[in-house]
């Protein structure tokens, strides 16, 4: 397969969840600079070819803090980023039979790779409001490592989490780029997204996560709701490393 057939990306007729969940998976190469083993691939289906991202559990490194099986987890964000309605995650999918073995895999964002977090903070004020979504997100699924490198602005001008693996700890541990909203009100509509969630997780969610995890989850829910504000770092430690 040439490099030019992998730029296109799958019809517009294309169901991302299809392709990724039924296509075939052939490994292109391994991204740069990520600390697990993260591969770009192409998945066909058919006449259909798009670009995915796979990050197999036999390529996770251990850590203290985290159970294995980080893939899980980034199967985890897209869901319940799909079930709020929050709608920050690309579609992410579990495979159990990729190149490598069992892992995740998350459709391709089609981005400008210069623009980040902070520059489209300060540069694009129309999504800020998708911004705040994202860190609802966030904060909902204790992200523990939203760097401003991981938001990306697709071909259809929306915003994108990417890189969700360190997410659903039960301790608190959130460390996020986006501290900018801190102290405004949350916009009803968010609130209402992630309201259901303190009396009743999704299967499809819940599958994913260990019984203290849930219940963290819906106590951070219901900690938000109730307040209705964003919150305020006030030790201005909360950042993940490296910041971009």
């Amino acid at each position: 397969m040439s490099s030019d057939e992998l730029t296109q990306p799958a019809g517009e007729h294309v169901d991302p969840l299809t392709i990724l969940q039924r296509g075939t998976i052939e490994i292109v190469g391994r991204m740069p600079w990520s600390s697990n083993a993260t591969f770009l691939v192409s998945v066909v289906d058919g006449d259909d070819t798009a670009r995915a991202i796979y990050k197999p559990a036999r390529g996770e490194r251990p850590l203290w803090d985290f159970p294995s099986g980080l893939f899980k987890r980034e199967v985890g964000a897209y869901v319940l980023s799909a079930v709020t309605g929050l709608n920050v995650i690309p579609p992410t999918v579990l495979r159990s039979e990729g190149p490598l073995g069992e892992g995740s895999l998350q459709w391709f964002v089609e981005a400008d790779f210069a623009q980040h977090y902070f520059t489209l903070y300060e540069q694009r004020e129309d999504l800020h409001d998708q911004m705040r979504a994202m860190a609802v997100f966030d904060i909902v699924a204790n992200n523990t490592d939203r760097k401003s490198g991981h938001c990306l602005v697709g071909p259809d001008g929306r915003l994108w989490g990417i890189d969700n693996g360190l997410c659903f700890a039960a301790e608190s541990k959130l460390r996020t780029v986006i501290w900018e909203f801190g102290g405004e009100p949350i916009a009803d509509e968010l609130l209402n997204a992630v309201r259901p969630l303190r009396d009743d997780l999704p299967v499809t969610l819940a599958a994913l996560l260990d019984a203290d995890e849930i219940d963290a989850l819906q106590e951070r829910v219901d900690d938000l709701v109730t307040q209705g504000t964003f919150p305020i770092d006030a030790t201005g430690r909360r950042y993940p490393w490296p910041l971009v």
